[in-house]
């Protein structure tokens, strides 16, 4: 009785096994993404997962003023910069950082550069920030479905960061230094 249980046992979990090998994988309903732009010669990259709508009001909604923002779903939005930046007003050097921003009003936003990376972006990591810089606020002239980072404007040593969602575009320039 024992080694048919155990039998049992084991065909049941190759089974469970085999099922799972063959079922596709999920989509994330916020898929990942990457924003690239080339500064004094070097790529710098930014990395999130780009949440949609679906219906939802996302700012001063799903996206609440006065909270820091992981800007954009599951995994924290992460910097690699190979090159020092000035990102508005604040020095960031070469490395691996995330980012926040935090929506202070419709009108009033702020970017945050955070030194603690690796984690989901929940719960926002205080007391890790580099620093935070102001963020120039636009509104699109329609809304959009699926958040985006992009760089434009871009010369040799300068770009604009924008993150654009619902009826939102906020930017902050970046130097290379």
């Amino acid at each position: 009785m024992k080694t048919l249980t155990q039998a049992l046992t084991v065909l049941a979990f190759t089974l469970t096994l085999t099922a799972a090998a063959q079922t596709p994988a999920r989509t994330m309903p916020s898929p990942p993404a990457q924003a690239d732009v080339m500064l004094a010669g070097k790529q710098i990259v930014v990395k999130y997962n780009s949440p949609a709508m679906r219906g939802r009001k996302i700012m001063g909604g799903l996206v609440p003023y006065g909270q820091e923002w992981r800007t954009g779903a599951n995994p924290a939005t992460t910097l690699i910069t190979p090159v020092d930046l000035m990102i508005g007003d604040l020095k960031v050097p070469a490395g691996t950082y995330t980012l926040f921003t935090l929506p202070v009003s419709d009108h009033e936003w702020k970017f945050i550069v955070s030194t603690k990376t690796g984690e989901w972006g929940i719960p926002y990591p205080a007391g890790s920030d580099l620093g935070r810089t102001a963020m120039k606020v636009g509104t699109l002239p329609a809304p959009q479905e699926s958040m985006t980072i992009t760089f434009e404007h871009t010369t040799a040593n300068s770009t604009e960061l924008h993150v654009k969602w619902e009826t939102t575009d906020v930017s902050v320039k970046i130097e290379a230094k």
